[in-house]
């Protein structure tokens, strides 16, 4: 080989040499870019996480204590619902999915009433986390007697035993928020102040929703209204009206019970009977088929509890007009 042609060979040879460590510095920087890339990622994914496991877990019975909760709680909590839409609470078992959400909770709050979900549940809910803060959210609550069957002259008695549905009057809707606040900030006091203004916001709509019933019953002269299952006792008695319920402590009422209620609706005017998603509104139509009337549907559980007590405002009165 000429010298020349040696110089070329070794010319050419660091040349490509050369130009393999440029492509390999590239493919390094490359690589190193997709690496923080990809860290980057990882550590907003961890932190997100992270986010979603600092939330408070808070488990409530009925849906209108979701809005409770969440109200006051805002971001921080996570809130799991043991009797779902449609469902009721008077027959309802838990999935065990709901049950292992449980397990997780920091906070059960108990509507602490009586409801029969509570009942038949409440110490297996125990069980499964003994380290939960237990909130009963009628402390504070007066209760009254469950509104019952009928007398042989067609009037309403109390049947003695406590009526659950506590949550059918905005005051004590209240305390039950109060009560709920108080929990949170047992369990998370950093955070007390947060859930004091979210409380007192929430106080002050439900003191508002309170006022609007009282003025938008004010003119009503027909305060009896008749409903399947006694669910509003509480929503009656605050704003002195009069339910007519349909059961029988619990059951269908007798054909001599029906001809009673048929008469009665027919001696106080009555033109619409109330029934709820969760129960079976074929007895309150054979009473409407008799009287001319017709069947409304409200829920007494509508998790958007202050929009779902403004639509049985709404009926309400259009019913007693």
């Amino acid at each position: 080989m000429s010298s020349l042609a040696a110089a070329r060979t070794v010319v050419g040879s660091r040349l490509f040499r050369g130009r393999d460590m440029t492509g390999s510095k590239r493919a390094i920087i490359t690589l190193g870019a997709l690496l923080l890339v990809c860290l980057s990622l990882v550590a907003i994914s961890c932190q997100e996480g992270e986010g979603g496991a600092d939330k408070v877990g808070v488990v409530v019975t009925i849906l209108p204590q979701a809005e409770f909760v969440e109200r006051v709680g805002g971001d921080n909590v996570e809130v799991t619902v043991m009797v779902p839409e449609g469902s009721s609470p008077h027959i309802y078992e838990p999935a065990p999915g709901q049950m292992a959400k449980v397990s997780e909770a920091a906070m059960y709050a108990k509507v602490g009433s009586g409801v029969e979900f509570e009942l038949v549940w409440m110490d297996k809910v125990i069980k499964q986390n003994k380290g939960m803060l237990i909130v009963d959210c009628s402390e504070g609550v007066d209760l009254i007697e469950m509104v019952g069957s009928h007398g042989q002259e067609g009037e309403v008695h109390h049947q003695g035993a406590t009526d659950p549905h506590i949550w059918m009057s905005p005051l004590n809707a209240k305390v039950m928020v109060d009560n709920i606040c108080e929990g949170l900030k047992q369990i998370d006091p950093e955070n007390s102040e947060y859930y004091e203004t979210n409380r007192d916001a929430y106080l002050t709509e439900l003191e508002s929703l309170h006022s609007d019933i009282v003025a938008g019953l004010s003119g009503v002269q027909n305060r009896k209204f008749m409903v399947y299952h006694p669910s509003f006792g509480y929503f009656a008695e605050e704003y002195d009206l009069e339910m007519i319920p349909v059961e029988e402590e619990g059951k269908e009422p007798t054909a001599a019970g029906l001809a009673r209620l048929i008469a009665q609706a027919v001696e106080s005017d009555i033109k619409v009977i109330f029934t709820s998603p969760q129960f079976n509104p074929q007895m309150a139509q054979v009473i409407a088929d008799e009287i001319g009337g017709t069947v409304t549907s409200v829920d007494p559980l509508a998790r958007d509890y202050v929009d779902g007590m403004r639509a049985l405002l709404s009926e309400l009165v259009q019913a007693l007009e």
